[in-house]
C-alpha cells in the first residue's frame, strides 16, 4: 500500500492552448503545477495558493473547472501515489517561477516528447487535454 500526496493541480493553457509544465529544484520530471492540499483548505483553494506562491499567477478561483481526481506514482518520491484535484484554468498572464519551482515552460501537448514528465501528467493528464483539444476541433 502506497503512501498518498493529496494534492490540487491546474491544467493551466494559455490563448494559444498550450498548457504550462513544471519543473522543481533538484528533480528532472516536469508536471503540473499546483501542491499539497492544507488541512484547512478546499483543493481550489490550495490550487490558487499554490499557484501564487509558485508561479505569481492570481486565479479566480470560481473561474477554475474542475476535472476529477486523478492518482499516479510519485515522480519525485519513491513509494508514494500522487492524487491530484485536477482543475482546468485559463490564463493569459505571465508567470515567473519562484518557491522551490526552477523551471515553467509553455508547451504544445503535441511536442512534449523532449521533456521528462510526471508519470500522473505523461499518463493522465497530457491524454486529457488532447481529448479536450481534438473534442474542440471537431466542434
Amino acid at each position: 500500500m502506497s503512501k498518498i500526496i493529496h494534492i490540487a493541480a491546474a491544467l493551466l493553457l494559455d490563448a494559444q492552448g498550450r498548457t504550462l509544465l513544471v519543473r522543481k529544484r533538484g528533480t528532472t520530471a516536469f508536471m503540473q503545477p499546483g501542491g499539497k492540499i492544507e488541512a484547512h483548505e478546499r483543493p481550489v483553494e490550495a490550487l490558487a495558493r499554490e499557484l501564487f506562491e509558485e508561479l505569481g499567477l492570481t486565479i479566480d478561483a470560481p473561474q477554475a473547472e474542475y476535472l476529477g481526481q486523478f492518482s499516479a506514482p510519485a515522480a519525485n518520491e519513491p513509494g508514494f501515489e500522487v492524487r491530484a484535484e485536477l482543475f482546468r484554468v485559463h490564463s493569459a498572464a505571465a508567470v515567473q517561477p519562484a518557491a522551490e519551482i526552477e523551471e515553467a515552460c509553455w508547451v504544445d501537448i503535441d511536442q512534449v516528447g523532449h521533456l521528462e514528465l510526471a508519470p500522473l501528467t505523461r499518463d493522465l493528464i497530457l491524454p486529457l487535454q488532447r481529448q479536450f483539444a481534438q473534442a474542440h476541433r471537431s466542434a
